[in-house]
């Protein structure tokens, strides 16, 4: 009788490692694999703009934003960490902080802006990652034939082996299964970009002195309503490149219960958003000293680099790479939105709840079928606007102010039982407009840049 009772605490035992007091699955993430998670949300495929967004803006303002949007992405971040819990409660995502922090209504408008930014970050990294894949080809037929030929490459036919791998990858089962993808992706964004930075430099060193600008660079070629477009754009690039926030809360999820998650998370946003903003300041800075006012729109696929020219395939490679985990990143909320929605409303369904095991591997025919349709769908819409700086404009512009802004200090507010009218109040609320404001002026940018875009666009016939 002894011995039953002890095995039955030791089989207790085993149970109390593998969940956590809610009965979820144990987390058992740290504040290495929360930065990881960051900076592979961080430094995608933002990165590569950035020269173009110094070409639009010169010196003095593309360096002065690169701050400004790190400062205020850091900061709405620290108190965005404050909202995990409530009191003793977890708030398992962003939408279920603002719910219970703000309310109904408030949370129905969390859900449009998050999936909103969900889903149009996983088109422009399918979009940059065809780019990336056809930029390889390119490269090996400029150092055939020379700089001269146009080279020029269809993205469809990456565009479907990039889908293919997504849908692939799409059947790991959530967000606490990535931490080896992420890392992986980390080390490959880290990669590209100091790869970025070194053909930089090595071009600066080459002379040729292009054309730079202290303030706004006057483009003479462009109409005052395409510069201003240009540079509305820019700012909705440089908005974009900072737009993590949207998935803080899943990250935080991921963390162990001890040391607080709170705490933990705090020094991973700081360490993901420091070493981002390092490595944009190089790329964006490098990148602009060496291509000047015409910089590309992609420095690593719009060829200021040729040569050497195996480097700028590794480059190319790092980016496809890492975008191929940054996709699931961005995108496990929505796929988990849809299944938990799906899992209480038909509860007794075997299509939707049924686990299938293949060996090791776990399936189930809502999540194959599901997500498959998404990764396709996603596609889609990549062919048929396949638009780099304006497409992640447009996300950047039009998710930053309530995903990054907004909601962060609304639930801080309330939270913390701010009172109305208070100096921290007041502050507050202007940041938030001062954001909001910017962010439909980008957003205009970026719109203009899209209607001019399609005008001149075949469909499904997208070249680079």
């Amino acid at each position: 009788m002894q011995k039953q009772e002890t095995f039955f605490l030791e089989k207790g035992s085993e149970a109390n490692q593998e969940f956590d007091d809610d009965g979820r699955p144990r987390r058992t993430g740290t504040w290495m694999s929360a930065s990881a998670h960051i900076i592979t949300a961080v430094v995608g495929s933002g990165v590569l703009s950035l020269t173009w967004c110094l070409g639009q803006l010169g010196w003095m303002v593309g360096t002065v934003l690169l701050v400004v949007f790190a400062a205020i992405s850091w900061f709405t971040c620290i108190l965005l960490t404050n909202c995990y819990r409530n009191t003793t409660t977890r708030n398992y995502n962003y939408m279920q902080a603002v719910k219970a922090n703000l309310g109904g209504l408030q949370y129905k408008f969390c859900g449009l802006a998050q999936y909103e930014t969900l889903i149009g970050v996983s088109i422009g990294y399918t979009i940059t990652s065809s780019i990336s894949m056809a930029a390889i080809k390119r490269s090996s037929c400029f150092h055939k034939y020379g700089h001269d030929m146009g080279c020029h490459t269809s993205n469809n036919f990456y565009l479907l082996i990039f889908a293919a791998i997504e849908i692939i990858l799409s059947q790991i089962p959530n967000f606490h299964k990535l931490s080896f993808l992420s890392i992986v992706a980390s080390i490959m964004s880290f990669a590209y970009s100091t790869i970025g930075i070194g053909l930089s430099i090595t071009k600066i060193a080459g002379g040729g002195h292009p054309k730079t600008s202290l303030g706004i660079p006057p483009k003479e070629d462009l109409s005052s309503m395409d510069k201003m477009s240009n540079i509305f754009c820019a700012i909705g690039d440089i908005a974009f490149a900072y737009s993590f926030c949207v998935i803080l809360i899943e990250i935080q999820d991921t963390l162990k219960s001890s040391p607080p998650e709170k705490k933990v998370m705090k020094t991973a946003t700081t360490i993901g958003i420091s070493a981002s903003t390092s490595f944009y300041m190089l790329c964006g800075l490098l990148g602009y000293a060496a291509f000047g006012n015409n910089a590309p729109g992609n420095y690593l696929t719009g060829f200021g680099f040729y040569d050497p020219f195996w480097l700028v395939d590794i480059g190319n490679l790092c980016v496809v790479i890492h975008l191929l985990g940054a996709y699931q990143v961005v995108v496990q909320p929505f796929f988990a939105f849809v299944e938990d929605w799906s899992h209480k409303k038909w509860p007794e369904s075997g299509f939707v709840n049924k686990e299938y095991s293949i060996g090791d591997f776990r399936m189930n025919l809502l999540r194959l079928i599901w997500r498959s349709t998404y990764v396709i769908l996603a596609t889609l819409v990549a062919m048929i606007f396949p638009f780099f700086n304006a497409f992640l404009a447009l996300i950047g512009s039009t998710t930053f102010w309530p995903l990054t802004v907004y909601f962060p200090i609304e639930m801080y507010i309330s939270q913390a039982k701010i009172r109305r009218n208070s100096v921290t109040w007041i502050w507050l609320k202007a940041l938030s407009l001062v954001c909001l404001l910017v962010s439909l002026l980008a957003a205009a940018g970026s719109i203009r840049g899209l209607i001019v875009s399609v005008q001149t666009f075949e469909l499904f016939r997208s070249v680079s």
